[in-house]
C-alpha cells in the first residue's frame, strides 16, 4: 500500500528493490511535499538553485523560453519524477522548471542527497536509472518533434503519458489525467495551437481517443500505438505490465 501512495517509492522499485529502510527514507522525503498551484515556477532558468525538486501529485514540466515569449517544453513531469540531481555540480539551471497542474512538491537538499549517496547505495542506484530514462525519453521527445507527422507526434505523447502514469499507479488501463491545455500540448509538440486541435479533432474521428475534461481515455491502445511507433522500451518498464 505504501509505494502505491508514494509514487517515488514505487518508481524506483520498479528498477531495484529496496529495503524497509530505504522505503523509510522516500517516505519522509515526499510526506515533506507541499502544495503548489497549477502554472507555478518551482525553479528558473539561470538562477542559483541547489535543491532536488520531487512531484508526488500532479503534472509538472522543464521548458526553454525565447526572448519573444516562444516557448518549448522539453518534459513532463509526472509524480514520482526527480528533476536536476547534478544540481550539485552545475549550482544553476539551463532551463525552468514549472506546475501545469495543482502539484504536491517536495524539496531535497543537497546534503540530503548526500546522505542518500552514501547511506542507501540502492536508492542513488534507482535515482541514476531514473535519471538515465529521462535523458533516454528526450531523445525520444527529439525524434517526435523531428521525424513525425503532428498526428504521430500526439499518438506518441498520449501513448508514453499513459504508460509513464500507469507505472506509478495513477492511471487505469486506457485512461489518465491530462491537465495539459491544447497551448501547451503545441508547445510540447513543436506545432501551432490550431494543429493541435485539429490533430485531436482527427484522433477521436478515428476512433482512437476520448477526452472528457481533463482526463484521456485511449478507445484503441493497439491502434493508436501502431500509428505513433510507440516502443516503450525507452521508459525501462520490463517489469512492470506494458499492453
Amino acid at each position: 500500500m505504501e509505494s502505491v501512495s508514494n509514487p517515488f517509492a514505487r518508481k524506483l522499485e520498479g528498477f531495484v528493490t529496496l529495503s524497509e529502510a530505504d522505503r523509510e527514507v522516500l517516505h519522509r522525503i515526499a510526506a515533506a511535499a507541499r502544495d503548489v498551484p497549477a502554472r507555478t515556477n518551482l525553479a528558473r532558468e539561470g538562477e542559483p538553485h541547489s535543491e532536488i525538486i520531487l512531484i508526488t501529485e500532479g503534472i509538472g514540466c522543464r521548458f526553454k523560453q525565447r526572448a519573444n515569449g516562444a516557448r518549448q517544453i522539453t518534459a513532463y513531469l509526472v509524480p514520482g519524477d526527480t528533476c536536476d540531481l547534478d544540481i550539485t555540480l552545475l549550482n544553476r539551471l539551463d532551463h525552468t522548471i514549472a506546475t501545469l497542474s495543482p502539484c504536491k512538491v517536495a524539496r531535497m537538499s543537497t546534503l540530503v542527497l548526500r546522505e542518500i549517496t552514501e547511506d542507501h547505495p540502492v536508492i542513488a542506484r534507482a535515482m541514476r536509472i531514473a535519471a538515465l530514462i529521462d535523458e533516454a525519453t528526450l531523445r525520444e521527445w527529439l525524434v517526435n518533434i523531428g521525424c513525425r507527422s503532428a498526428l504521430e507526434r500526439i499518438a506518441h505523447l498520449f501513448c508514453e503519458l499513459l504508460v509513464r502514469m500507469r507505472a506509478v499507479g495513477l492511471a487505469t488501463e486506457d485512461s489518465c489525467d491530462l491537465p495539459m491545455t491544447q497551448h501547451e500540448l503545441a508547445d510540447t509538440t513543436g506545432m501551432t495551437t490550431v494543429h493541435v486541435n485539429r490533430s485531436l479533432q482527427e484522433l477521436r474521428r478515428r476512433g482512437l481517443i476520448e477526452l472528457k475534461g481533463k482526463t484521456l481515455r485511449i478507445l484503441d491502445w493497439s491502434r493508436l500505438k501502431s500509428l505513433a511507433e510507440f516502443k516503450p522500451g525507452y521508459l525501462r518498464l520490463e517489469g512492470q505490465a506494458v499492453v
